[in-house]
Formats: structure tokens, C-alpha cells, sequence
């Protein structure tokens, strides 16, 4: 989710001002996504420059208060309405550093399996003891937390089970029979070298 798309939700239930949207983002995401003001402020800036909210009135405090266009009220009718689509590539960490790590020579990629499992196994019990109490109940904050720590949970479960996917995959291969050397082709394109005599 972007931050723009969740301000401007919040907007679309009425006026508010700077930090009254981090409130608001903060009590409605169960506190699980810590915005700054300034994020906040410069997202709003980039929606007011795009047409989809405007400054309105100012409270006695001075506030600036912004609201949603109908232009921004479309886009979010627009978002909620829109399933999300993981996209097809990975810009995840691990991923790629496990992909890496088994194609370079003498990594011990076991070990590296290992350290990660032990690292999500501990997060995964942390988010598992802090789950909120109350989800079951009429509060509106509990039920807001335990939907993203409920995500959280199930990434690091999925993760736990990619680990050890992972590590049955690379089980297959002898050892190192997939690592290689620097590959002799050279791409065509590439900066070039600076002239020392200028």
C-alpha cells in the first residue's frame, strides 16, 4: 500500500490536518506503520500538485486543514476497489541474497539458511506474543492491529516454509555444483574510462 493511496482514504471521510492524518493513519493501521510528518506533508503537497486534494480552511490553532477533490475521491473508490497484484519480480532481500549467495564460490549457503531460520523463528514468536488482545471485541484499534499482525504472522510463516523449501532445492545439487566463476562475456555497453589528461 502507498501512503498516498491511505491519506487519501482517511480525506475521503473528511477534512483533516497534518498531524491529525498520522493520527489517524496510526490508529487505523493498529500502529503497525509509523509515518513522519514530514512524509505526510510532502505526500499532501504531491496530491494537491496532482489535483486530488486542496488546503481548506485553517482552525483557530492555525491548522491547515486539506481536503479531497472528487478527482482524489474517484481514486480512492478506485483503489478499494482494485484487488492488489504482487508483481511478478522480487526486489526481496533475502531472496535475492540466498539466489546470490548460492551461485558465489565458497559461501555456505547452510549456514546462512540456518541463521535466517533462527531470525524468523524468533520474529515470528514476538509478533505471535504480541498479538492484541480484545480482536474479538467491538474495539475498533484491536481489530485494526491484529489484521496487519495477522499479515505479519503469515509472511513469517510463509518465510519459514521458503527457508526450508529452499534449503531441500539446493539439497539436490552437489556441493557448490552451482556456483560459478565471473563470466568471460563482456557486455557491450559500460562507462568508459575517464581521459587522465584532460
Amino acid at each position: 500500500m502507498s501512503v498516498r493511496q491511505g491519506l487519501m482514504a482517511i480525506l475521503n471521510q473528511g477534512p483533516c490536518y497534518g498531524y491529525q492524518l498520522r493520527a489517524e493513519f496510526d490508529r487505523r493501521t493498529g500502529s503497525t506503520w509509523p509515518l513522519n510528518v514530514g512524509q505526510i506533508y510532502n505526500t499532501l503537497d504531491r496530491l494537491e500538485r496532482d489535483g486530488l486534494v486542496t488546503k481548506a480552511d485553517l482552525d483557530e490553532q492555525g491548522h491547515v486543514y486539506w481536503k479531497i477533490t472528487d478527482a482524489g475521491s474517484s481514486e480512492v473508490d478506485n483503489w478499494l476497489g482494485t484487488p492488489v497484484r504482487r508483481t511478478g519480480g522480487t526486489r526481496d532481500e533475502l531472496a535475492i541474497k540466498l539466489a546470490l549467495a548460492a551461485t558465489l564460490p565458497g559461501v555456505d549457503v547452510a549456514t546462512l539458511i540456518e541463521a535466517q531460520r533462527q531470525v524468523s523463528l524468533a520474529q515470528l514468536d514476538e509478533l505471535q506474543r504480541t498479538q492484541p488482545e480484545g480482536a474479538g471485541t467491538n474495539d475498533p484499534r484491536a481489530l485494526a492491529r491484529s489484521i496487519v499482525v495477522d499479515s505479519m504472522i503469515c509472511t513469517a510463516e510463509a518465510e519459514l516454509r521458503w527457508l526450508d523449501r529452499a534449503e531441500r532445492r539446493l539439497a539436490q545439487h552437489p556441493e557448490r555444483s552451482m556456483a560459478f566463476e565471473l563470466s568471460e562475456e563482456r557486455p557491450k555497453r559500460g562507462r568508459p574510462a575517464r581521459d587522465a589528461s584532460r
